[in-house]
């Protein structure tokens, strides 16, 4: 998991170095077809990523974007009207019968599908109109994370061809150095919080939610841990009453309009007792780990959590596991 997540730099640099023309025609058909909403398409990590995505979309282009309940499709056989959509899956393996199915009915129903795939010679590759490799190479660790970080670059490279935004395609052309940097963030302070706690929660909003969803996922996958991800707007809607003394909260808090927010909440819970792990970029003064950036606001995420990724494979061992192989868990995961 370590080897991989330090890897994630040279696999972003393999994906921006490639498919710039077929990345530049997907952006030319988005701007020219007739659709206004979009839907994505995924499990676990990738649904994460694709979360990412709809904020870009929805944030950059206005269109609204729908995570799919797949059951609605595999299992209640839903008459959804798939005409004039979007429809975007993120995937790994491109393995899963309730990821490939749905792609399936949307492009027989005359949606633009899209698929952002590691295996490009997937079932799920095949099924969508526009396949687009991930290029993170072969994934040993069972914890997502390289592909989890190439995820999240291919989708930010589609809406900026989509956009044809200057500042967007530049940050991601810096991205990779962006990310070496990420990797070897020290967050060491956060082990001696975590490695004996029992459970924590994972703080983020907007575009920096997703990576708490990552994040909450990734210490229960890879160090036993408790941990669930709520958006710092709803913290304080019932989730509060869990906090006491030395209770841990790891705040997100990315550049733009929700930092001021989370920074405040962060100042909030440690009022309440709570042992914060504020992570920051460093000119906020009461963070507790450093967050690096990258060089347009909305990449943020993408470094952030590599330098969480690192922190996590060590937490792991200093919890007495091995972040390599978590309990019960597999590689591929075929639902329907």
């Amino acid at each position: 998991m370590l080897e991989e997540a330090v890897s994630a730099a040279d696999c972003v640099a393999l994906q921006l170095s490639n498919d710039a023309e077929r990345y530049a025609a997907l952006g030319h058909h988005l701007r020219s077809a007739p659709f206004h909403n979009a839907v994505t398409v995924a499990r676990g990590s990738s649904d994460h990523a694709s979360g990412y995505l709809a904020y870009l979309i929805m944030a950059r282009m206005g269109r609204l974007v729908t995570s799919l309940p797949m059951s609605l499709l595999t299992l209640y056989k839903a008459p959804l009207q798939a005409a004039g959509t979007l429809a975007v899956s993120i995937s790994q393996s491109g393995q899963s019968p309730d990821v490939v199915e749905p792609m399936r009915y949307f492009r027989a129903g005359g949606a633009t599908t899209v698929a952002l795939v590691n295996d490009i010679d997937s079932p799920l590759a095949h099924e969508a109109e526009w396949a687009l490799p991930l290029r993170a190479g072969k994934e040993h660790s069972v914890a997502a994370t390289k592909s989890f970080i190439t995820s999240l670059t291919a989708g930010a490279r589609l809406v900026a061809e989509w956009q044809q935004d200057d500042e967007l395609k530049a940050g991601l052309a810096a991205l990779p150095d962006a990310l070496r940097q990420a990797a070897h963030t020290d967050w060491s302070a956060a082990l001696g919080v975590l490695a004996p706690a029992r459970n924590i929660m994972v703080v983020g909003r907007g575009i920096s939610f997703p990576i708490a969803l990552e994040a909450a996922l990734k210490f229960k996958e890879t160090s036993a841990l408790q941990a669930e991800a709520f958006s710092g707007a709803e913290i304080k809607h019932g989730p509060m009453a869990l906090i006491d003394d030395g209770y841990p909260l790891l705040i997100f808090a990315t550049r733009g309009p929700t930092q001021a927010g989370l920074v405040a909440l962060a100042d909030e819970m440690r009022g309440r007792g709570a042992r914060v792990l504020l992570a920051a970029p460093t000119d906020v003064p009461s963070r507790d780990l450093d967050l690096p950036v990258a060089s347009c606001p909305d990449l943020d995420p993408i470094v952030a959590i590599n330098a969480f990724y690192v922190m996590a494979a060590h937490l792991a061992k200093a919890r007495g596991l091995d972040p390599d192989k978590p309990r019960h868990l597999n590689k591929v995961t075929k639902t329907h």
